[in-house]
């Protein structure tokens, strides 16, 4: 029996086109449903980019402040008493919430106003941000914040296994595993440039060691500039040329540490997907992750990738064949793995044919058909009706008509 549609209303603090995880997967989970006959209601802060008449029945913005340390990105204001009016007129099936600040936490409570059931989303650590910014002193403030608001929803959904145990050991509740995919016909070893490769001061054999990601002090990035040095020191005969995708607050600091290198800003489709391709070697030291998108990206476009054994990588590399993996306490791990990977062109060539073999499997289809499947498992049964001793079944969970 096919799905019935459902009205299904949507809560984020980021969307695209900002460029971030988050606005990444989202994108492709409202798409994705929608491609599949639902219908999708967008709560976010408004953009630069949207006009004054942007609002209608299926997207609502509010007002956002800038998030402190990511420019570009908001926090979006309270809208309890809006969302009480809109979802009065027309009532969702199910609420998605996937930031936990004032636009969700706004948004949590208008559903329980009205009993709407709710799933949310762990898309980010920010209980691990806090360190990195000098603000040590909120980290549990802010994990007991984070716990009580997702264990007030249905479930959550976490991206990781290695992020379910995590916050399983910190007291959340209810948590389903939602995986990632990657577009493999954008992210593709075909879109390799001899002309951009050149660009960059580099031929055939020479070896472009690639990061790309927010430069900012929750990605360890400390430990990407140790490698690479001790990359160059190690492999002498070696052309290396490291290229930086990306931007933040760490750009100028990595600037004055790596003169040789070049920093290529913030890049996006199919630009984005070239510059992967015309890499090598990825590196990706970031401990902070509850996924990392970017590695798949990287694996999809055939690069031989280097992580800690967490997060994507945990789940989709495996050591040696398609990938290299570092210990999570060991800095000396991920900079051996990046040594072994150049030790060897056939191994590094085996390793990049198995990481886009891999990577290609993992298309976004099965991923929006399990989001819909928990969606539609949040939605409580109509109650079953008996008359004598006749039992019907419960009617499938498809409470209202919608009007528009």
């Amino acid at each position: 029996m096919s799905t019935p549609p459902l009205f299904i209303a949507l809560v984020s603090e980021t969307f695209s086109p900002e460029i971030n995880g988050v606005a990444n997967t989202l994108g492709h989970l409202v798409s994705g449903l929608r491609s599949r006959g639902h219908r999708l209601q967008l709560i976010r802060p408004r953009q630069a980019a949207d006009s004054p008449a942007a609002n209608d029945d299926d997207l609502l913005l509010t007002r956002g402040w800038p998030l402190p340390g990511y420019r570009g990105l908001q926090w979006g204001q309270s809208a309890r008493h809006k969302l009480l009016r809109l979802w009065r007129r027309q009532r969702p099936d199910v609420l998605y919430i996937a930031t936990e600040g004032p636009l969700g936490l706004s948004a949590l409570r208008a559903a329980r106003r009205l009993s709407i059931p709710v799933i949310s989303g762990f898309h980010t650590n920010f209980q691990q941000y806090t360190g990195h910014y000098g603000i040590t002193l909120l980290t549990r403030l802010l994990t007991n914040y984070l716990r009580w608001f997702h264990n007030a929803s249905r479930m959550t959904l976490v991206p990781s296994l290695s992020q379910r145990c995590e916050l399983q050991r910190r007291g959340f509740e209810r948590l389903e595993l939602l995986a990632r995919g990657v577009d493999a016909q954008l992210f593709n070893p075909a879109r390799r440039s001899d002309e951009l490769r050149r660009s960059w001061g580099l031929g055939e054999q020479d070896i472009a060691v690639l990061h790309v990601g927010r430069l900012a002090p929750e990605k360890n990035l400390s430990l990407l500039v140790s490698t690479f040095q001790a990359l160059q020191r190690e492999h002498v005969g070696l052309r290396l040329k490291l290229i930086l995708v990306g931007d933040g607050p760490q750009r100028d600091s990595l600037q004055q540490q790596l003169p040789d290198a070049l920093f290529c800003g913030i890049q996006r489709g199919e630009t984005l997907a070239q510059h992967y391709a015309s890499g090598d070697l990825f590196l990706f030291p970031s401990l902070s992750e509850t996924f990392g998108n970017v590695l798949l990206e990287a694996m999809a476009a055939g690069l031989g990738v280097v992580a800690f054994d967490q997060a994507a990588a945990a789940q989709h590399v495996e050591h040696g064949h398609n990938g290299m993996l570092g210990s999570a306490d060991d800095d000396q791990s991920f900079i051996d793995a990046a040594h072994w990977l150049l030790e060897d062109r056939e191994h590094l060539r085996c390793v990049r044919l198995n990481a886009r073999q891999h990577a290609a499997k993992q298309s976004w289809v099965a991923i929006i058909e399990q989001f819909e499947h928990h969606l539609i498992g949040a939605i409580p049964a109509k109650p079953t009706q008996t008359i004598g001793h006749t039992s019907t079944l419960a009617i499938e969970a498809k409470p209202v008509q919608h009007n528009g």
